[in-house]
């Protein structure tokens, strides 16, 4: 019935549906091959990859596709002890053919990955394998360096602890892995550079994806950010301790989605009152009526355990689609440092942005993208409008036989949490491994203490213990094992029935095999099929169940109000189809309600993107050429010759080019800034019938093209009153200073929801509240 409706589909030309079965003849034509290549000596080996090896980066003909893959396959038996299937052998091709794949977990992505870069190696390209993190880049190089290394290819890794020599070293590599952040963040260093022999990265080639679903379109929801230090004020401690003890529902109330929170009126007055007096919504104190709102979304709204932990007295955000610390990452300076203020840890450096990037920009650099993961076809519509990139089903070498048991629907949370104790508990007594998947740190402490209580150790995998995820996953499968962890999302380590060496294997499988177990549905489907995808790898034996409740924070947040249910038992169990419907239906709303964050992320930026990229042209021919030195001789043709009479044409166009770039780089830091604050105000057009994206766009436009004449202006001032030595320019001594520090960070660009949704939620509060929050009170 599946092949039926993806037949349907793919004659429809839906997204998903790319028949990746062309390859086949290719792959079989390998297969047949097999034998002759086993007998070639290392030597020969290496003649055949010389005779195939290209440096125009174009496609091999059929006769030498046929040839890549007999010599892959025998390639990696040599070094790495494995022989790829016949449908990794696909997935190659059709990776190589720029299509996205989708794999089953354990079906060996890594070594398909590795293989695909060595590829296009030999066809004169040069490959970024992009990694979710710094824990598989560094692991996938270091396991597949012998197979790459044998097939030509060099290889190297980066890191959050890689220098900049280290980096430099690492791209020069044909084949190099790296988190997708450190790519970012390695582009937007460069933006800011102010000599050419400080670059480091190459011109992009090849982009191979790891986890696409997770780093196209889970991160891609993030903005990565390069900051500056700067002087900003931090919170005031009577705002922090004047928000801690307000109450909710009598000083302030929060949406259904607990998106949004705004004070009562008799919250207001209490924090007026405690405040001296004063009248929050008075011109003058625009900054104390900020200062209290953020101290009360990081109050109300951000939950220790759930959306950040507190470690090593700094306050470390968790990723919502990987259930981990989100390293690097914090919200936007004021609601960081309301966090920050509200659980008494130092603050961190504040900054004002130099530069940022989303990810969609950063990969839509390379001239080639391909990628995998588990679940793409899932995310095949945004891979469309996003990358333009085109996604297919790679089967699996044998037929999954995993057992995925409707979900068991309970009325209240505690019900839930009751049956997924004893269903443990049971599977725990016969010896079946069991892995049970959570939402946050929260709720899988939450699990283990309950599990705790009745008899049955847990070994919990969350944000907090995360540098031992690769021991604990490789352990899950052993018999009587018990394994409670946040999003599987990017483990990158297989489960293994019998665990890591698969010593007790048919043991294992014959009590069924790892039970998956999930404790209530994520915000997208996705990360549900991640979960089960954990059992019943390579054929083994295995099932899933979730345990769901219609108080589970997906439903609450996202069909408040819904009908109750017509049929419940006496233990809780909802027997109710309508009611499993709800659950479903608040699945595909909180789906929808993420693309369109991303969609949102996406609209804003892509114009940003584009002025920026005019910038930069204009930029890299200061850095690069002779601009800087045409643009002032041109400006300035008398102080030039006598600077250039005085201490010579090198030194002139060294001082001349760092008056420019220093005046371009301040330009787009003062034009972000500015964006920002429109963006944070644009919600008021719609009260003018007025649509804010349109606007955003409109203003951005209008205000762009002054930005260039005005960095020309200023550095045709800041030359004519320079002293240019023999050493060049002083800038600071003209109060022209370059951020003393700078770092990076991915930035939470909507910590509780958009400008627009704030706004009708402000509206929609005072309505109801019959009090006018718009700045005049009575």
């Amino acid at each position: 019935m599946r092949r039926f409706a993806e037949r349907i589909r793919r004659f429809m030309q839906r997204p998903g549906t790319v028949d990746l079965g062309r390859a086949w003849p290719v792959v079989r034509a390998a297969t047949a091959a097999e034998d002759s290549f086993r007998g070639l000596t290392d030597a020969a080996i290496q003649a055949e990859l010389a005779r195939l090896r290209r440096t125009d980066g174009a496609a091999p003909a059929r006769d030498e596709s046929i040839a890549f893959c007999a010599l892959a396959r025998e390639v990696a038996r040599r070094t790495l002890g494995q022989r790829p299937f016949d449908v990794q052998l696909l997935a190659v091709a059709s990776m190589l053919s720029g299509r996205v794949v989708e794999m089953a977990t354990g079906e060996g992505k890594t070594l398909v990955g590795a293989i695909t870069a060595a590829g296009f190696v030999l066809r004169g390209r040069s490959v970024h394998v992009v990694a979710m993190n710094d824990y598989l880049a560094r692991r996938d190089a270091e396991w597949m360096r012998p197979l790459l290394t044998a097939l030509g290819a060099s290889v190297a890794w980066i890191d959050q602890h890689s220098d900049d020599d280290a980096r430099r070293t690492a791209y020069r590599a044909d084949v190099t892995y790296a988190p997708v952040a450190e790519l970012g963040f390695d582009v937007l260093r460069d933006r800011m550079r102010v000599d050419p022999a400080e670059l480091v990265v190459p011109i992009p080639d090849v982009a191979l994806v790891d986890e696409v679903d997770s780093v196209l379109v889970d991160e891609a929801r993030v903005p990565l950010v390069l900051a500056g230090s700067t002087e900003l004020p931090r919170p005031d401690p009577v705002v922090t301790e004047v928000v801690a003890g307000l109450r909710e529902q009598t000083d302030y109330e929060v949406d259904d989605e607990r998106r949004n929170v705004h004070l009562t009126e008799a919250g207001l007055d209490r924090v007026e009152q405690a405040l001296g007096g004063v009248d929050l919504y008075l011109g003058e104190n625009v900054a104390l009526l900020t200062e209290v709102n953020l101290a009360l979304h990081a109050r109300a709204l951000l939950v220790r355990d759930v959306d950040y932990l507190v470690r090593d007295d700094s306050v470390k955000l968790i990723s919502a689609s990987r259930g981990r610390i989100a390293r690097l990452q914090r919200w936007p300076d004021g609601l960081q440092a309301a966090v920050e203020a509200k659980e008494r840890v130092p603050s961190s450096p504040a900054g004002e942005i130099l530069d940022s990037m989303i990810v969609q920009a950063l990969i839509s650099r390379y001239a080639t993208i391909c990628g995998m993961s588990g679940t793409a076809v899932a995310i095949s519509e945004q891979l469309w409008e996003f990358y333009e990139l085109h996604c297919g089903r790679i089967d699996t070498n044998v037929p999954c036989v995993r057992d995925d048991e409707p979900d068991r629907l309970h009325l209240t949370a505690a019900d839930k949490l009751e049956a997924l104790v004893q269903h443990v508990r049971e599977r725990y007594q016969a010896g079946q491994p069991v892995l049970v998947g959570t939402r946050s740190v929260a709720e899988s402490e939450e699990v283990a203490g309950a599990l705790e209580l009745v008899g049955v150790p847990g070994v919990v995998l969350n944000a907090r213990n995360d540098a031992e995820e690769a021991l604990i996953v490789s352990r899950a499968g052993e018999a009587g094992r018990v394994t409670i962890s946040t999003q599987m999302t990017g483990r990158g380590t297989d489960i293994r029935l019998g665990g890591a060496d698969g010593v007790d294997h048919d043991r294992v499988a014959g009590l069924g095999g790892l039970r998956v177990v999930g404790f209530g549905r994520y915000h997208t489907g996705r990360l549900d099929d991640q979960l089960r995808g954990r059992a019943g790898r390579q054929g083994d034996p295995g099932s899933s169940v979730f345990f769901t409740s219609l108080e589970d924070e997906i439903v609450r947040d996202f069909v408040p109000g819904h009908r109750p249910p017509t049929v419940v038992d006496g233990e809780g169990v909802v027997h109710d189809g309508l009611a499993q419907m709800t659950v479903d239906h608040a699945q595909r709303v909180a789906e929808g309600a993420h693309l369109d964050t991303q969609r949102t992320t996406w609209c804003y930026h892509q114009l940003i993107g584009i002025q920026r990229a005019a910038v930069l042209e204009h930029r890299d021919d200061v850095l690069h050429r002779d601009a800087a030195v045409e643009l002032l001789r041109t400006r300035r043709p008398e102080r030039y010759a006598e600077a250039v009479a005085r201490v010579g044409e090198a030194v002139v166009a060294g001082a001349a080019r760092s008056i420019v770039l220093h005046h371009l780089d301040r330009i787009w830091v003062d034009h972000l800034a500015y964006l920002d604050e429109i963006r944070e105000g644009i919600h008021l057009r719609a009260l003018a019938r007025e649509a804010p994206l349109h606007e955003f766009h409109r203003i951005a436009t209008e205000e762009f093209p002054r930005l260039l004449p005005a960095a020309h202006d200023a550095a045709e001032a800041t030359f004519a009153e320079a002293e240019i030595g023999p050493d060049g320019v002083d800038l600071e001594s003209l109060g022209l200073r370059r951020p003393n520090s700078t770092w990076t960070y991915m930035i939470t660009d909507n910590p509780y929801g958009t400008p627009e949704e704030r706004f009708l939620e402000y509206i929609g509060a005072g309505l109801r509240d019959g009090a006018v929050r718009l700045g005049l009170r009575h």
